[in-house]
């Protein structure tokens, strides 16, 4: 058996068994597919496929399923992934664009990834640790209390009411905000004690204490950015594939549930050339996930957070990843722009 039609027997084995979701026969194979061999060759081929791991029978029928290597190997030779249609890429676009503020574009994210691909989409919040500071404001709300408000390029918006100790007015506290925006804008977040540092001994003697105050609050924003979340949509797709579980699919939604799971799982998936990775079964470190297969990427620049899906390993693959791509690519788009 050469090693083309090997990965061809293979393909067409992979893709009949996803869309009707049952063993695959040689007999369907050679209806259905243009393999160019008699129905006994197949046979043989198949029987090959089997000796490498690559399919098995999950009972006595003639069908086969692949396994996780099977589909491993399926995923590996895909040459590229494939860009959506013009028809998905405008859906992306009407329902991503208008999004008031990260939140809505993260939930609408996810809610599209999730129709995209019927299965449960899930996306890690930038963390303003790998961001840089784009807009930095302060808002009088009482003679000693400031609303101070830092916004990352990530689009993360942190905000909190902030008291000081000696009274202020709104023009000074106007003249003042304008001097930490400027030595400000630009300066990454995890550095940004050493930046308002400098901000401050450039002032007259007057203004330090109070720039002081402000950039302490500033400093809290910043340590107290949100944690590692993650928003989450699509488990009722997840509920209606309990079929392609032999086990109970309890584990896997004890696994959503805790999220830490998703999150240490999404960050330590490795980057792949084609820009989307894939971890199928019993590669996913964690048991409850033994049946799945998360499909994920960046988004945002590099080293950034994460989105992505994740179903039973019996999934539409290319179209899975192709979607997770396009998507990625637009919520960049959407947060550098914004």
């Amino acid at each position: 058996m050469s090693e083309p039609r090997k990965l061809e027997v293979l393909r067409a084995i992979v893709e009949d068994y996803v869309h009707f979701r049952e063993p695959v026969g040689s007999k369907a194979l050679v209806d259905r597919h243009k393999l160019g061999v008699s129905s006994a060759t197949i046979r043989n081929d198949m029987a090959a496929l089997e000796d490498d791991g690559l399919i098995t029978a999950p009972h006595t029928s003639a069908g086969r399923v692949p396994t996780d290597k099977g589909y491993r190997v399926f995923v590996d030779h895909l040459a590229a992934v494939r860009p959506l249609s013009p028809a998905e890429k405008h859906a992306i676009q009407g329902l991503l664009d208008g999004a008031d503020d990260l939140d809505d574009v993260l939930e609408r994210t996810v809610r599209l990834l999730s129709q995209l691909t019927n299965q449960v989409a899930v996306v890690q919040y930038p963390q303003l640790g790998r961001a840089r500071v784009r807009h930095v404001e302060a808002v009088l709300m009482a003679p000693h209390q400031i609303l101070l408000v830092l916004i990352a390029d990530t689009g993360t918006v942190e905000q909190r009411v902030h008291t000081v100790s000696e009274e202020v007015d709104r023009d000074r506290l106007a003249a003042l905000r304008e001097k930490l925006l400027a030595g400000l804008v630009g300066a990454p977040v995890v550095k940004l004690g050493e930046a308002l540092g400098r901000v401050v001994g450039s002032l007259a003697p007057a203004d330090q204490s109070l720039a002081a105050e402000l950039g302490r609050g500033l400093s809290l924003l910043a340590e107290s950015s949100r944690e590692d979340r993650m928003v989450m949509a699509g488990t009722a797709y997840l509920a209606r594939s309990n079929s392609d579980f032999l086990q109970s699919i309890s584990p896997v939604l004890e696994a959503l549930e805790e999220q830490v799971v998703l999150l240490r799982l999404l960050s330590e998936m490795a980057n792949d050339p084609r820009g989307v990775a894939v971890t199928i079964g019993r590669e996913n470190a964690y048991d409850g996930l033994a049946e799945t297969s998360v499909v994920a990427t960046g988004y945002g620049g590099d080293d950034g957070p994460k989105l992505g899906i994740l179903g039973p390993t019996r999934m539409d693959y290319p179209a899975s990843m192709a979607a997770v791509r396009a998507v990625a690519r637009y919520l960049s788009k959407i947060l550098a722009g914004s």
